[in-house]
């Protein structure tokens, strides 16, 4: 338990206020006889610099403001500032928007732990793709980029799955072996670039019917990898209007790929609803009615079931997200869709040619 001292002695952990400007890794020494008697001070902590980083702003979907208590910018703002008081591998910058700021972390991981802790506090926000920094050798004057080294465990017969999805995302391996603990257990080490390691543990989980177990940690920043690393292969399937889900929109809808809303929620225009079964975006009518005549239809007798639709977790989400995809979050939803600013660009572009 706490209990208030005056004194304390070599190896006792205490808590102090009434000082400013103290940071994690400072020294403090005693000023009696002008500090002729203090210790030296310890050297300072080195803080690793941060790998990932992510927008944080103002909700604007049509859809903002139900659910949460916190929406403008200046709560957002006092809240990611706050933030860095305790959190010292966190990076909060103002960027050119009013209502964004620049948050950079140590891997997505990192960042999804703030943005969970937010949403449940109360805030809505708007959640941009993670985005890897990269970093000048001041020495050698080449662009180098983070990697990781991965240790995957994962029973032998999935163990050519995890090969393959890392071979695809420029992983190199280190070592492969099988687990000491006679579980019939592969373990897999790469040396993979964080880039590749954006968006990867669904898939790898999905590939290995949820049995891996995936352990990353930040290796060394290394010459940037020419190119771009493989994403996901599928499209999204976008809302065509704004409205609420209806069964008979569901039942044409899932047939061009796996849904992620069910009958009688809300929603918009360009919302990402579920993946394409193809590559490519398509926007699909969730909101349709089925038209009430007369007639008998050919196909009355013919009923169609629902499939349940995916239920995504914040990581989840956060993965899915494409370059030009952002997320909604508010302390009961996530919610995806086509970033506006981007698809604007992308019509200006169009009417050019």
């Amino acid at each position: 338990g706490k209990r208030e001292v005056q004194s304390a002695s070599a190896g006792e952990i205490i808590m102090f206020s009434g000082l400013d400007n103290i940071e994690i890794g400072d020294t403090l020494i005693t000023n009696e006889g002008g500090g002729a008697d203090a210790a030296g001070p310890l050297p300072p902590i080195a803080v690793e610099l941060p790998t990932v980083r992510m927008t944080l702003g103002v909700n604007k979907s049509p859809l903002a403001g139900r659910e949460g208590k916190f929406l403008t910018s200046r709560m957002i703002r006092d809240r990611l500032f706050k933030e860095l008081d305790r959190n010292v591998a966190l990076q909060v910058e103002e960027t050119d928007s009013a209502d964004k700021y620049a948050v950079s972390g140590r891997g997505q991981l990192h960042l999804t732990v703030l943005i969970e802790t937010m949403r449940r506090e109360g805030f809505e926000l708007e959640v941009g793709p993670p985005v890897v920094i990269f970093k000048e050798n001041e020495e050698t004057g080449q662009t180098e980029e983070p990697f990781e080294m991965v240790e995957v465990r994962v029973p032998e017969e999935y163990s050519g799955s995890v090969i393959d999805l890392f071979n695809t995302r420029n992983g190199e391996l280190q070592d492969m072996g099988l687990d000491d603990s006679g579980e019939a257990m592969s373990v897999i080490k790469y040396l993979i670039p964080t880039r590749g390691m954006l968006g990867v543990r669904s898939e790898l989980l999905s590939a290995t019917r949820g049995t891996a177990i995936i352990d990353a940690v930040f290796d060394s920043y290394r010459p940037k990898i020419a190119g771009e690393i493989q994403a996901r292969d599928k499209g999204s399937l976008l809302a065509f209007e704004d409205g609420v889900v209806t069964s008979f929109g569901l039942e044409n809808a899932q047939d061009r790929g796996k849904l992620f809303l069910k009958a009688g929620e809300d929603t918009y225009k360009n919302m990402i609803i579920g993946i394409h079964q193809r590559p490519g975006d398509l926007a699909v009518n969730v909101c349709k009615t089925k038209a009430l005549t007369n007639m008998r239809s050919a196909t009355k007798g013919i009923t169609v079931g629902i499939t349940a639709p995916i239920e995504l977790s914040l990581d989840a989400s956060v993965e899915y997200l494409a370059s030009d995809e952002i997320l909604e979050v508010t302390p009961s939803a996530f919610r995806m869709a086509k970033n506006p600013e981007m698809m604007g660009k992308k019509a200006g572009k169009g009417k050019n040619k």
